[in-house]
């Protein structure tokens, strides 16, 4: 169910905007409209929709317009033409068309934002900062501060609630931030770099962190950056923009496997994808194996027997039949024993089958819907290694 629709956004800073859009509308670029006019094009014909429960990551390079469209959703920016619907309840309402009561209603028990410099207030303790939001709710003081002190302890800072911002390091910090916005307990959180000045450690601790709440607290999130690990990481669906345009908007792995410029292959051309692959998108099809007296010759010497549906019957190596395992994600592999073939679902991630590679020295076999649809083997590992699974030819040059 959508919570957040962006319809046709279009957003100018400057006074022209009546010559500014008719412009747009002819194809003229920002730079062209900037010496016309005078105007910035922040955004130029956005669409988008975020269901309830995704992370909607907006990447590109800095004056993209990622922030401009993200701080639309709130009321920062506004909006020239077109809509940014948000979910109140079972309506729908249009952020460019609120007046001062409805906005601050949506930003108070709606819509929620984490800033990229933490945004704390330096004369208020942790705790008090965290309650920020909720005394602008009106809500009570003592209720609110127990509230605070429960999301003060998810993110592991209850012990320096009564501490100033400057006595905490810029990780601690960017916590309160995240504390702050989810004991609003709204539905949609809005996330503009929050980690992008902190260290490289840090920063994946926090992204861990974020991936862990939102399983428990199932929230909307908008979340900028710039850097697509990153998104690849914690996003559920990517949009990258450039010269404020949305260029492509897909789920991760299709961002990588089928980038739709050269743009956005730049972005994703040195991306890592043990983060991000999966074994459907690197497997070997069993339409591509050599199949001899109904066996499936997996190597040389290895093959692979199935029923008539399609599910493994065994395994045949050089010395008798090879064991097997189904993956699970908390399987312990100390306790599976060596040269067994692991058994895994067509969504298992690269990371992970690597590292089952690496503990049974065999291909795996990939399962859908309990039927076998291929194999992956160190041919496809290395494949995706060196950037082949990428579609287009820059990407495989």
């Amino acid at each position: 169910m959508p919570v957040v629709i962006i319809e046709n956004v279009d957003i100018v800073f400057g006074e022209n905007k009546a010559k500014t859009l008719p412009l747009m509308d002819k194809g003229h670029t920002r730079d062209q409209i900037l010496g016309m006019t005078g105007d910035v094009v922040g955004v130029q014909n956005a669409n988008i929709e975020v269901n309830e429960g995704e992370i909607c990551v907006l990447m590109g390079l800095s004056g993209s317009g990622k922030s401009t469209l993200l701080r639309a959703v709130n009321g920062l920016n506004k909006i020239a033409r077109g809509r940014c619907l948000v979910r109140d309840g079972d309506d729908m309402v249009d952020m460019a068309k609120c007046n001062d009561t409805q906005l601050r209603h949506m930003r108070t028990h709606r819509v929620s934002m984490v800033f990229q410099s933490f945004a704390l207030m330096p004369w208020l303790t942790v705790l008090e900062n965290v309650a920020f939001g909720l005394e602008m709710q009106g809500m009570p003081k003592t209720e609110r501060l127990i509230k605070a002190r429960e999301q003060l302890k998810m993110v592991s800072l209850d012990k320096w609630a009564d501490k100033k911002p400057d006595e905490l390091s810029g990780g601690m910090r960017q916590r309160v931030g995240l504390a702050r916005a989810f004991v609003m307990d709204t539905d949609v959180l809005l996330m503009d770099e929050p980690f992008s000045a902190l260290d490289p450690l840090i920063r994946s601790q926090l992204q861990d962190e974020l991936i862990e709440l939102q399983k428990r607290l199932n929230k909307t999130i908008i979340f900028v950056s710039h850097d697509l690990d990153e998104a690849l990481k914690i996003g559920s669906k990517i949009a990258i923009m450039e010269s404020a345009k949305i260029i492509q908007e897909d789920a991760p792995e299709q961002i990588v496997l089928n980038p739709a410029t050269q743009y956005v292959e730049k972005f994703v051309a040195h991306t890592n994808p043990l983060n991000v692959l999966r074994g459907r998108s690197l497997m070997t099809p069993l339409s591509e194996l050599v199949v001899s007296n109904d066996r499936i010759a997996v190597s040389d010497n290895i093959w692979m027997t199935l029923e008539n549906n399609n599910t493994l019957a065994k395994i045949q190596g050089p010395h008798g039949e090879l064991p097997t395992a189904r993956w699970t994600p908390d399987m312990k592999l100390s306790t599976v024993p060596d040269n067994t073939v692991f058994v895994v679902p067509a969504s298992i991630p690269m990371r992970d089958a690597v590292e089952l590679r690496y503990h049974s020295n065999l291909f795996m076999v990939l399962e859908e819907h309990d039927q076998c649809i291929g194999i992956l083997n160190d041919h496809n590992f290395y494949h995706a290694l060196l950037g082949k699974h990428f579609t287009s030819e820059q990407a495989k040059a």
